[in-house]
């Protein structure tokens, strides 16, 4: 019988990092919103007082990019006294932005094997690998690990933007190692949750009677509201549950770590249960394939587990850029497919399009902000791509898709 346990993490919306994301996908909101054929490459960094938007754009749309930036610090919980080093009213918004390259902009543009289709002739935005997963451990089809890791990290904002626990500060992470027996889990071995908050509670400024209280608080409001709806649940006597162990977390956000665009790919993705191709997704556009072939080999690897196709799907997706075609496609079920590895590929390979163009026009990519309101990426940017049925994200809506592929038969194909 094989034994094994498998951690994830996830951060909040206030980690450095993550202010990062969200400051950049909510410019990539707010250019496409205005002009939906937006060209954008923006990476943001911030540090104590500062922060810094920085990357190539081209686009019709005007943008006040200074207020914009203020606006998500200030969101997310960065403002007045307790701001601790990075205000939202007084931090310094530096902004150095330039125009995208004419050499990559004409490979977008016109994809060198097109063949006449409109769709065949946008090209990838750049070379790369990309990897999709699913698996049947969730209602979502995303593994346990970074299921559980995103539901703590949420709940903690929430108790924090409610008030609930009104000594919370916006910077804050959470881990969980889930116990597996051949391959399926079975229980939660350690929760891990490091979360910011005031030099003071209601009196208290003992270090260590400053934790008991913020564990007492944190089982009663995060863990057990975030996983009352779960098969496998955390039990006090015997889950592991960690919090702040270092003994204390008062300086955090940007004053204790500078933060940087692209640094959290694992926390987007599947928690390192999957492979990753290395590419980050937020602050760039639908033409980079970094993030729209990423959605789409999520689509394809959900759409075949739904389908009851496999219990686990992983999908590799290469491309080159100015090229429309993948370079390649591969699936791989681990040993779980009704059909071997390249009866699946075949499958992918005839009944989905995985031309940018396709992708682009498929989950409607371009105009999703503009749909929205000005807000859709934005929402990616925290708490992860995948598995988040609270956003109605295109990519997770396999449903018909899968319907239509679940009939599938190698004599078929």
């Amino acid at each position: 019988m094989s034994r094994f346990v498998f951690t994830s993490e996830s951060v909040t919306e206030g980690h450095p990092d993550k202010l990062c994301d969200q400051i950049s996908d909510s410019i990539l909101d707010a250019l496409l919103t205005d002009d939906p054929d937006s060209r954008v490459a923006c990476e943001t960094v911030v540090n104590t007082g500062l922060c810094l938007i920085t990357g190539e754009i081209s686009s019709n749309a005007k943008v006040d990019f200074i207020k914009l930036v203020r606006d998500v610090i200030h969101d997310i919980g960065y403002t007045g006294a307790r701001a601790g080093g990075f205000d939202s009213n007084s931090c310094a918004v530096l902004v150095a932005l330039d125009q995208q390259s004419p050499d990559i902009a004409q490979g977008v543009n016109e994809a060198e094997d097109h063949s006449g289709d409109p769709l065949d002739q946008v090209g990838a935005g750049d070379q790369g690998i990309m990897f999709g997963y699913a698996c049947n451990e969730t209602p979502e089809l995303m593994p346990l690990p970074i299921s559980l890791a995103h539901r703590l990290s949420r709940q903690l904002a929430s108790v924090r933007h409610e008030g609930i626990l009104d000594y919370l500060l916006p910077d804050g992470k959470t881990q969980v190692s889930v116990v597996y027996e051949n391959d399926k889990p079975i229980s939660i071995d350690t929760i891990l949750i490091s979360t910011q908050h005031t030099p003071e509670i209601e009196g208290i400024n003992e270090e260590e009677r400053i934790r008991e209280r913020i564990t007492e608080d944190l089982w009663k409001n995060v863990v057990i509201p975030a996983t009352a709806d779960l098969e496998i649940k955390p039990n006090k006597e015997k889950t592991r549950f960690l919090v702040n162990p270092t003994g204390k977390f008062v300086v955090g956000g940007p004053q204790g770590d500078a933060g940087l665009t692209g640094r959290k790919i694992i926390v987007d993705t599947y928690g390192g249960y999957a492979r990753h191709g290395g590419g980050a997704f937020s602050g760039k556009d639908p033409t980079k394939v970094d993030r729209s072939a990423a959605y789409a080999a999520r689509f394809v690897s959900k759409c075949l587990v739904a389908a009851g196709l496999a219990e686990r799907v992983e999908v590799q997706l290469s491309y080159a850029i100015g090229i429309s075609k993948p370079v390649s496609i591969l699936i791989e079920t681990f040993g779980t497919g009704k059909y071997s590895n390249s009866d699946l590929t075949k499958l992918v390979e005839n009944n989905f399009d995985l031309r940018p163009g396709a992708i682009i026009k498929q989950f409607d990519l371009k105009r999703l902000p503009q749909i929205r309101g000005g807000r859709f990426y934005k929402d990616t940017a925290a708490y992860g791509h995948f598995g988040r049925p609270d956003l109605n994200l295109p990519w997770e809506n396999v449903r018909e898709k899968a319907q239509e592929i679940s009939i599938f038969s190698p004599n078929q194909n």
